[in-house]
């Protein structure tokens, strides 16, 4: 690109008021950069303007007036232009306060103003990477309520759709229903199932092929090129040995112009294998019920009538149920928190419906609910409320500590009830509430040709349920293009799970149509970005593939990196772990953030005047830092603020090179990890942190103070206390002194 450079200053929103926007033009203009103001760069006029300055030619653009948050489609001027903003505004003149020293507000606005004019001289525009054959059929797993809504949505959308299930019937447990949950006001009454509509609505669907009695046998490739190989249920099956892969069709299978010849090759014991291209996929596989045995007092296994939930559903399914029966929803503890595992709302739920059951069977029927917790959200409360007014239903929060063998009958004894007293219950029946495990805590139901492994669970804490960000990101996991919904991702109900597989349908397409135009589908959304590699100078040291939280990457057996462009989210971890800085985008690189830390004036004749670097992940950590601005937040002008796309893609040579030129101190600001995660890219925060405590070391062998070095963590609610946070940074750094390589 021939590029033709042009800088423009708004004084409006009290910048020009904060700084001398002339003196900033001439800051642009020093960086080879023509600058013009403006009162109001986001009006009609301002606006008018810059399109003046592009139909002569311009074609590189800064922008130095608010955040490049806000007023995007305002200065949007074309994918065939780059623009790169100045944050003159939110982290400027805004969080500086009315007794600021103007000397030091113009530094920090014309430090933002050379960084913007080096990140735009450094940047290119970026190729969208296009597969040559995509393909837009769409997979779906599991053929319950799940799987058949997301396969039933995804065909009304158009798209054909493949739904496997192990089972020689689809319906899943749904079939063994007796009622369902209440869909509609007054949300008191148990209605009739609906799946058998469900199932015939799919069966005759032109745009769906149902395959039951199939399972996956293995998952490779990337969105819109997915090579997903099935087998008949129950089959196993034996690896081939790896294909021998040469240098030159390394390099072509990089560029995605070979297949590679390993990914999802198997030899089977089972006659005729299929293997057939998706472009994503939506697990559905669903729950089973937790295993209760352990609880011994309970006597599940040992004492005949003392059943799960899910045995006593299948029993009111075919045949008439006890008169009296004890719904025992916890197993006893003495801690409030004590619940079977994976116990959940719908476990209540469930014994609500289930002593329903007892009433309308026996006519002077009695269902005790016995609970630790009762939980019904949303409109389910006037479920449970039904429930209460209910003659012949008893609930009680209360204790079981025994479940034993009485008059041929069973004796269930509490204590520690709202009744204030201890209970001995003679009853048929004990239920007992059994969680809803996800297939994928125990089930290897995915089978993925990938470097992270077969299956999802790389993350503990998400104790088996299919990974992803829950809050940011529902139905995505960890793997680009293979999204979950129903009970491989939380417990819930079945208007919940027709929703939810709504959803992760609609996922699904996205991200083929993403992967068609080349783009990222999140958390980058549209981003035409993707990683380039120079081989040459790669050591095979396998850190970008062992670091890359999304197996976007595979590697041969030397270590060569295999990139998939479709897998990857963007988020530059590998290459921020890449020691030998081989990795970058087109408009993100080592080389790019590196010039633009150094482009800052550090001054070397004024212990004042400290230098202390911020690489703030643009995520969370960014507009947090943004809204403490627009809440006039006072934060130290001595901090020049650089956004990341992810802290998982700090180099650590920005930190070596910053107190290198005589910067006093670096502080990454991101997102919580550990078991609170909040980061959008899941290890990125985690992994930075690792990589800076491996760096102060080296700063003490230099004769630096490790503490020069911190990371922070920050959520985006934080904006009240963000600018404490790193004003008491600064502080720290101003107790250290200035850095003693300044001038050198």
């Amino acid at each position: 690109m021939d590029k033709k450079t042009q800088a423009y200053i708004c004084s409006g929103c009290g910048i020009g008021a904060g700084v001398d926007c002339e003196a900033l033009a001439k800051v642009a203009t020093g960086m080879k950069f023509p600058c013009k103001t403006h009162e109001a760069l986001c009006s009609k006029a301002g606006r008018e303007m810059i399109e003046a300055d592009i139909a002569a030619g311009a074609n590189t653009l800064v922008i130095g007036a608010c955040s490049f948050r806000v007023m995007q489609d305002e200065f949007d001027f074309g994918d065939d232009k780059i623009v790169v903003r100045a944050n003159l505004r939110e982290q400027c003149v805004w969080c500086q306060g009315e007794d600021a020293d103007a000397e030091y507000v113009q530094e920090l606005a014309a430090d933002n103003i050379r960084m913007a004019c080096t990140k735009a001289q450094k940047e290119e525009l970026p190729e969208p990477y296009k597969l040559e054959n995509i393909t837009k059929d769409i997979l779906v797993m599991g053929g319950g309520v799940a799987g058949l809504t997301a396969a039933r949505e995804a065909a009304k959308a158009g798209y054909s759709v493949t739904l496997i299930e192990k089972a020689a019937a689809l319906g899943g447990k749904a079939t063994g229903w007796r009622k369902q949950f209440p869909t509609k006001a007054p949300w008191t009454d148990l209605e009739n199932p609906t799946i058998a509509t469900l199932v015939k609505e799919v069966e005759a669907d032109s745009n769906i092929t149902v395959k039951t009695e199939t399972e996956v046998a293995r998952i490779g490739g990337a969105p819109g090129a997915f090579k997903v190989t099935l087998k008949p249920a129950g089959t196993t099956s034996e690896w081939d040995a790896p294909a021998k892969v040469t240098v030159d069709q390394q390099d072509l299978i990089a560029k995605g112009q070979m297949e590679d010849p390993n990914v999802g090759k198997q030899v089977y014991t089972a006659e005729n294998p299929e293997a057939l291209n998706f472009g994503a996929v939506v697990l559905a596989t669903g729950w089973t019920p937790a295993d209760v045995s352990a609880y011994e007092h309970l006597g599940h296994g040992k004492l005949k009538n003392v059943v799960t939930n899910a045995e006593f559903e299948k029993l009111a399914k075919t045949g008439k149920v006890p008169a009296k029966v004890a719904f025992v929803q916890s197993p006893g503890g003495a801690e409030d928190d004590a619940d079977f595992p994976f116990c959940n709302s719908v476990t209540s739920m469930v014994a609500l419906k289930q002593a329903r059951y007892v009433r309308e069977d026996n006519a002077n029927g009695i269902a005790y609910i016995l609970y630790q917790h009762m939980r019904t959200p949303g409109n389910m409360e006037m479920f449970y409320k039904g429930a209460q007014n209910e003659d012949g239903i008893m609930l009680t929060k209360a204790q079981v500590t025994q479940v034993e063998e009485a008059g041929g009958g069973l004796r269930v004894i509490a204590k520690n009830t709202l009744l204030n007293e201890d209970l001995e219950l003679d009853v048929d029946m004990v239920v007992l509430a059994a969680g809803m495990v996800p297939t994928t805590k125990h089930e290897n139901s995915i089978n993925l040709a990938y470097r992270q492994g077969p299956a999802f669970l790389d993350l503990d804490l998400f104790d088996g349920y299919a990974d992803s960000h829950f809050i940011c990101f529902p139905y995505e996991t960890r793997r680009t293009g293979i999204y979950t919904c129903g009970g491989v991702r939380k417990a819930q109900t079945m208007e919940e799970t027709i929703d939810d597989a709504t959803g992760a349908a609609l996922k699904a397409i996205q991200c083929m149509e993403s992967a068609d135009r080349g783009v990222a589908v999140h958390p980058r959304s549209g981003d035409p970005t993707y990683p380039e590699f120079f081989f040459q100078r790669c050591t095979q040291c396998k850190r970008c593939t062992e670091e890359c939280p999304f197996g976007a990457l595979d590697d041969d057996e030397k270590g060569t990196p295999k990139p998939n462009p479709t897998r990857c989210r963007r988020c530059g971890t590998c290459m921020g772990a890449c020691p030998e800085r081989i990795i970058g985008f087109k408009n993100y690189n080592v080389d790019m953030i590196g010039s633009m830390i150094k482009s800052i004036e550090v001054p070397d004749d004024d212990e004042d005047k400290l230098r202390i670097l911020a690489l703030v992940c643009e995520n969370d950590a960014y507009p947090c830092l943004d809204m403490a601005g627009m809440r006039h937040q006072k934060i130290s002008n001595l901090v020049r603020v650089v956004p990341v796309r992810c802290l998982g893609s700090v180099n650590m040579v920005w930190i070596k090179d910053a107190l290198s030129s005589g910067m006093d101190g670096a502080i990454l600001l991101g997102c919580r990890y550990g078991d609170d995660y909040q980061c959008h890219f899941v290890k990125g925060s985690e992994i930075a942190n690792r990589r800076m405590e491996n760096i102060g070391e080296t700063l003490s062998t230099l004769g630096l103070e490790p503490e020069r070095c911190a990371v922070r963590q920050v959520a985006i609610s934080d904006y009240d206390s963000v600018a404490a946070v790193i004003n008491e940074f600064v502080e720290e750094i101003k107790g250290l002194g200035p850095n003693p390589f300044k001038g050198y």
